[in-house]
């Protein structure tokens, strides 16, 4: 246990370190949640103070290179071989997990993340911040409106009727206001 320690004006204050050599009095000391006990910063880890309740609280995975998967290693796994050749032959091991999605721009090689993704707001498509106006990616909205405005262009323009409208339907052509008036 703790010795409460402090000075003479604040008793009440800090407390001394419990590891057997150390005694030191610390204001900010650490509790340790192994063993219920109070250590200075030098010994405050379960390494540190050997703290055997805590010896195996701590958690640590294995990363998988071909996905990128962490895989939690359990109490009596130390080989981290075993480890990875169960995790592919469990069949949740997929590399296509691991790449990252690049921006779908041709010749743009730039790493979709979500601080600089942006979703085009006409096609849906996902670009990155360079490219999320419609004119700087192919966007397929975009494309079908010109096509659509091309086409209803061409209709009802064929033959005589293109002809008639390039023309002007014969005559002197007059501007549309004086056009209106008769001339006697």
């Amino acid at each position: 246990m703790a010795r409460r320690g402090g000075t003479e004006a604040f008793p009440d204050l800090g407390a001394h370190c419990d590891a057997a050599d150390c005694n030191q009095l610390d204001f900010l000391p650490f509790v340790c949640d192994g063993c219920d006990r109070v250590f200075c910063l030098d010994h405050r880890t379960y390494r540190a103070h050997g703290c055997a309740k805590a010896a195996d609280n701590g958690r640590t995975v294995v990363i998988c290179e071909a996905c990128g998967a962490a895989i939690e290693r359990m109490p009596g796994q130390d080989d981290d071989r075993a480890i990875l050749n169960a995790h592919a032959k469990s069949r949740s091991c997929d590399p296509a997990k691991k790449r990252k999605p690049r921006c779908p721009v041709r010749r743009c090689k730039e790493t979709l993340t979500f601080s600089n993704t942006s979703a085009c707001k006409r096609c849906g498509q996902k670009t990155c911040l360079k490219h999320r106006f419609p004119g700087d990616h192919d966007c397929a909205a975009t494309i079908r409106a010109t096509v659509r405005a091309a086409a209803e262009k061409r209709v009802g323009m064929c033959g005589r009727d293109a002809q008639k409208k390039k023309v002007g339907g014969g005559g002197l052509g007059l501007p549309p206001l004086i056009g209106n008036f008769k001339i006697f």
